[in-house]
């Protein structure tokens, strides 16, 4: 069946030039329209009610809230939306807990721009999309089978947990961004630290710098 009107996209992502960079790319794509813009989760919440999108791209490399817990709250909202994950990270796990809390895409900022075109026409439709590069580039990251097995061993939420935490963020924090009770992220602290064989927070940043979920030169992380 023939579409009557363009695919609404809402941008999500927290630098301003990437969503310039993507709005300017879908400007002259006919049957695509971008209705709204978010520089973080909690923004891309708010707004997406109203925006109506049936397509969704998003970074899950976002200040706050971390990407991949935006993914279910957007699906929570507006659970017949199709979320595309546009980042640059392209390890297994990220992909895989993506997919996992509901993304029907997932694509490398590396990726062609016409990639970009063709991903939102696929998901809008209801199919999955997953970028056939990834499996190239996660050989050619330096990140070793050991290392990938230390992060696949997490589940989404302890992956949260895990990326704030190396962000610096105490417990409290963590606690009021993703809803949960102090006592109930004290206690998957001390589990992630078993799972990955760490003795400290400060332990689990340095890891987390290596596996890529942080940038180590800064606040970078999911």
């Amino acid at each position: 069946m023939t579409r009557t009107h363009p695919i609404r996209v809402l941008l999500v992502d927290d630098h301003r030039l990437v969503r310039a960079g993507v709005r300017g790319l879908l400007h002259d794509v006919p049957d695509i329209e971008v209705v709204g813009e978010a520089a973080s989760g909690e923004e891309a919440c708010r707004i997406a009610l109203d925006l109506d999108p049936q397509v969704i791209v998003t970074d899950i490399s976002l200040p706050g809230v971390t990407g991949i817990e935006t993914i279910g709250r957007l699906l929570r909202i507006l659970p017949e939306t199709n979320i595309l994950v546009l980042t640059m990270h392209e390890l297994e796990p990220y992909t895989r807990m993506a997919l996992e809390r509901g993304a029907r895409g997932y694509l490398s900022k590396r990726s062609a721009p016409q990639e970009l075109i063709t991903a939102i026409r696929v998901v809008a439709a209801g199919v999955p999309y997953i970028e056939h590069a990834l499996a190239e580039s996660m050989m050619a990251s330096g990140v070793g089978e050991a290392d990938l097995d230390e992060l696949g061993r997490l589940d989404p939420r302890d992956f949260e947990i895990f990326s704030l935490l190396a962000r610096g963020r105490t417990v409290k924090e963590i606690a009021e961004i993703l809803h949960l009770s102090p006592k109930t992220v004290h206690s998957q602290r001390a589990s992630l630290l078993h799972k990955l064989d760490v003795q400290s927070t400060a332990a689990l940043a340095q890891l987390a710098a290596r596996l890529g979920v942080i940038d180590p030169y800064g606040e970078s992380g999911v």
